[in-house]
């Protein structure tokens, strides 16, 4: 379904502006399942599914789990003229970790491995009183809205992409073996990717300001 122009005299608290396009609409309560999209433009504004909230705890705790995975295991093996070396990236990153290279390993932390630990973190403090029909905790609010900000600073899916880039170079030049943190990362994107299609941002902000 589409929505319809928001009338002038609406509350300014009931209208939503599409991200895409600013065209302003009147916000509705949809059955799961349905979706509303801008008029202007076509982009999905609200798109509420059957225990949403649920499917994302469940799915950020699920990628809690894996990210630490990835980040102690070994991420991979480099084996050229009998010389072999495992790396984590962890173990990566503490290499850099002194001298000029420091702002290198601490940038490297904090895209790859903080900010979505700590999305994953909001989402789940956000959602957990929600999902189980209580009010929403002290600054769930603020939590979400960091969770949204942050996201495109984490750069999970940024770094699998460039290290796949990197194994095709290496692949001519030595033997390269991939580690179970590689594995972990790739289940780590799918991961994030449905649990964004749970989220409904508006659908969030609503729960948190009626409950």
């Amino acid at each position: 379904m589409s929505f319809q122009s928001a009338p002038l005299e609406l509350d300014p608290a009931q209208l939503m502006a599409c991200p895409q396009c600013d065209a302003l609409h009147q916000a509705q309560h949809l059955p799961d399942g349905k979706r509303a999209r801008c008029r202007r433009c076509g982009t999905v504004l609200i798109s509420p599914r059957e225990r949403s909230f649920l499917h994302v705890i469940a799915l950020s705790f699920t990628g809690m789990i894996l990210m630490i995975g990835a980040i102690f295991f070994p991420f991979l093996e480099i084996s050229a003229r009998g010389l072999h070396h495992e790396s984590s990236i962890f173990g990566v990153a503490m290499a850099f970790s002194e001298g000029w290279l420091a702002p290198l390993a601490f940038a490297v932390l904090s895209m790859i491995v903080a900010l979505p630990i700590f999305r994953f973190v909001a989402l789940i403090y956000t959602l957990w009183p929600l999902a189980n029909g209580r009010p929403a905790w002290p600054h769930a609010a603020t939590m979400f809205r960091l969770a949204e900000e942050s996201q495109p600073w984490a750069m999970a899916e940024i770094f699998i992409i460039g290290t796949a880039v990197a194994l095709v170079k290496l692949a001519g030049l030595a033997k390269v073996s991939l580690g179970p943190a590689f594995w972990a990362f790739c289940a780590l994107i799918i991961v994030i990717a449905l649990k964004d299609s749970f989220v409904s941002k508006w659908t969030i902000w609503d729960a948190i300001e009626r409950k």
